[in-house]
């Protein structure tokens, strides 16, 4: 970090390694896939919606961390821990695909508010989620993704090498990126969910979250024997 933006009062934000952090951050994470996803859907729901954006903000963070500090340098992720990463990655999306569809297909059952199901047993959608699943989900999604970690961790790490002394300007810069990506997303997910007042929409999304996921879940099993 240079003196001259310390002096300035920029303290390196406006340097070319930040903003090209930055940039690549964004550019990695603005595809929607199962972690923005979730929390999309949380904001729809209101429902721990800045827990779940502060635990993904720092998932992605610590996966920069890791990909900036030396991962990159050891060439990526070990072939096991990759397969494994896959392994883990494809049961989850599975899971979590079979919750949505089950969501769309019974929208009374769990995941639409009470007050919008027009089946008779409303009252006897599932429980808020208590934080500390909050947390564990979007954990989940964070870091059972072997993309998250491709993407951010190796990709984003391999990039800083060409910074050279201004690295780890270079991993702020894209840490920034994640946080702002994040804040934004969940904005707009808490403004839409205020407004979305319709079993139909819920359903639909229920539907395409579920294909996302079982498409992802079988993109990764096909990359085993690609």
């Amino acid at each position: 970090m240079s003196t001259l933006a310390w002096s300035a009062g920029l303290p390196g934000m406006a340097a070319p390694s930040f903003v090209a952090g930055m940039v690549m951050s964004l550019s990695l994470i603005m595809a929607i896939g199962p972690q923005n996803a979730h929390v999309i859907r949380t904001g729809l729901q209101r429902r721990h919606l800045w827990l779940t954006v502060l635990t993904c903000a720092l998932a992605d963070i610590v996966l920069i961390a890791l990909g900036v500090a030396g991962l990159a340098r050891l060439g990526g992720l070990s072939d096991k821990l990759h397969g494994a990463l896959i392994g883990a990655g494809v049961l989850f999306l599975l899971l979590y695909g079979w919750q949505a569809a089950r969501r769309c297909w019974r929208p009374a059952a769990a995941g639409v508010p009470p007050a919008l199901a027009t089946s008779p047993s409303a009252g006897d959608a599932a429980a808020p989620a208590t934080r500390r699943q909050a947390v564990l989900a979007a954990l989940a999604f964070s870091w059972l993704n072997p993309h998250a970690w491709l993407d951010t961790a190796v990709l984003i790490g391999t990039a800083s090498l060409a910074w050279g002394a201004q690295q780890p300007l270079f991993g702020l810069g894209a840490a920034t990126g994640s946080v702002l990506w994040f804040l934004a997303l969940g904005a707009v997910a808490f403004w839409l969910g205020r407004r979305l007042q319709s079993v139909a929409v819920w359903r639909a999304l229920d539907g395409l979250v579920a294909l996302m996921m079982w498409g992802t879940a079988a993109g990764l099993i096909a990359s085993l024997f690609g």
